[in-house]
C-alpha cells in the first residue's frame, strides 16, 4: 500500500512538475533599456533609492548575463544589438535585421524574420513603443530590414510594406519631422499609405483605434501611460501579443540617463499588472553596455551632487560619485524575467539566444 501511494505521489508530482515546465506564453514583452548595463542599472536605483537593487526588475525571478558581441567585432551597436536580439543570428554594426553576408551602405544581406514577424504570421498583435525615434535602430530591427541603420525613409516605409506578416499593429515613439521627411524622401506617402491609422499625440488615439501610428516630437513623453495604452490595445487580439518597449538609457547625458532607467523600471511594473504572470513573458535587457561607472560616493549624500550644473557636453566627464566616456562597451548585460519560459533564462547567454528563449515560451519551431 505505502509503495502504491509513494509511486501516486510521485506520479502527481512529476505530471504537475512537467505541466510547470510546458508552461506556455500567450504574450511575450520585451523590454530594452538602451545602453543600460549593469553600472547604469546599478547607479540608477541609487540615484532614485538611496541604495542598490531597489528597482522592480531586481524582483524578478530569473537572471543571466548575456554577451552582446556582433558578427565581427566586440563592441555592439544598436542595429546589430538588436538584430541579434529578435532574429537570433549576429550581424555587423549598422545592418538592421539582414545577415552578415551584408555590407552596410552598399549590398543588402539575407532577411532575417524577427520575432515580431514570427508573431505576425501566427496571428498575434504586434507593437513597438520607443522613446528614441521610431526609425531609429532598436525600434527598426523589429520591423525593417535593410542594409544601414541610417536609411530612415526606407526603414519606416517598412511598417506598412512588410517583408512577413501583415504589418505591425501599434508603433509610438518620436521623431516626427525627421521621419516623415525622409520617409517622402526616399519616395513614399505615409499620409496615405497610413491613412486612418496615423496620429501625432497620444491623445489623438481613440480607444477603439486599429493599427495606431503614433509619431510624437518629444522624446520624454509618459512611456509608462503609453505601455498601459498598447497593452490595452494589443490585449483585444486573443491569440496574443508581442510587444517591444524601448528606453534610450544613453548616458551621455548622465541625469537623463538614469532617469530613463527609472521610467522603464516603472513601465516594467506596470505591465506586470495589467497582464497575468501565467500568461506573459516580460523580459528586460540591453541591447548593449555603456563606459558609466560609480567610483566614489556616501549612502547619505547625492549620488550626482552636481546635477544643476551637469554638464554633459565633454566626451568624458568626471564627477565626485561618477565618471563617464561617451562610448559603447562589450562587457555582459543583465537580463531578468518572469513569466512563462522565464525559466530559461539563468547563467551566462548569447544575446541570439534570446530570441529563441521567446521562440520556445510560445511553443514555436525556428523557421527561415
Amino acid at each position: 500500500m505505502r509503495k502504491t501511494r509513494a509511486g501516486l505521489f510521485l506520479f502527481i508530482f512529476m505530471t504537475l512538475t512537467l505541466g510547470a515546465a510546458e508552461r506556455r506564453a500567450k504574450n511575450v514583452i520585451l523590454f530594452i533599456g538602451d545602453a543600460a548595463g549593469v553600472a547604469t542599472i546599478n547607479a540608477a536605483s541609487i540615484y532614485q533609492h538611496g541604495r542598490p537593487q531597489a528597482l522592480y526588475l531586481h524582483q524578478m525571478p530569473h537572471v543571466a548575463l548575456m554577451d552582446t558581441s556582433t558578427a565581427s567585432q566586440w563592441v555592439s551597436d544598436s542595429a546589430a544589438g538588436m538584430t541579434a536580439i529578435v532574429t537570433g543570428r549576429k550581424t555587423h554594426n549598422g545592418i538592421i535585421s539582414q545577415g552578415p553576408d551584408a555590407e552596410r551602405g552598399k549590398k543588402d544581406g539575407t532577411p532575417l524574420k524577427t520575432i515580431l514577424e514570427y508573431a505576425e504570421e501566427r496571428g498575434l498583435a504586434t507593437g513597438v513603443i520607443t522613446n528614441s525615434p521610431v526609425a531609429d535602430a532598436t525600434p527598426a530591427a523589429c520591423y525593417a530590414h535593410v542594409n544601414d541603420r541610417r536609411k530612415w525613409g526606407e526603414i519606416f516605409a517598412q511598417v506598412w510594406q512588410p517583408r512577413f506578416g501583415d504589418g505591425i499593429d501599434l508603433i509610438i515613439g518620436p521623431g516626427r519631422e525627421r521621419v516623415m521627411k525622409e520617409t517622402r524622401a526616399a519616395g513614399h506617402d505615409p499620409e496615405t499609405a497610413l491613412k486612418g491609422r496615423l496620429f501625432f499625440s497620444l491623445d489623438a488615439v481613440p480607444a477603439e483605434a486599429a493599427r495606431p501610428v503614433v509619431l510624437l516630437d518629444d522624446p520624454d513623453f509618459d512611456l509608462v501611460a503609453a505601455v498601459e495604452r498598447a497593452i490595452r490595445i494589443l490585449a483585444t487580439n486573443r491569440a496574443g501579443f508581442f510587444l517591444m518597449v524601448e528606453s534610450d538609457c544613453h548616458t551621455n547625458r548622465i541625469a537623463r540617463g538614469l532617469r530613463r532607467v527609472i521610467l522603464m523600471d516603472g513601465a516594467v511594473r506596470r505591465a506586470a499588472e495589467l497582464t497575468k504572470p501565467t500568461e506573459t513573458l516580460i523580459l528586460v535587457t540591453a541591447d548593449h553596455s555603456y563606459d558609466f561607472r560609480i567610483h566614489r560616493g556616501r549612502r547619505d549624500e547625492p549620488l550626482l551632487p552636481e546635477e544643476a550644473s551637469l554638464d554633459d557636453k565633454a566626451d568624458s566627464v568626471r564627477l565626485t560619485n561618477v565618471r563617464r566616456d561617451d562610448d559603447h562597451t562589450a562587457e555582459e548585460v543583465i537580463v531578468a524575467a518572469q513569466g512563462p519560459g522565464a525559466e530559461r533564462v539563468r547563467g551566462f547567454l548569447a544575446n541570439t539566444d534570446l530570441f529563441r528563449i521567446m521562440l520556445a515560451a510560445w511553443g514555436w519551431k525556428e523557421n527561415r
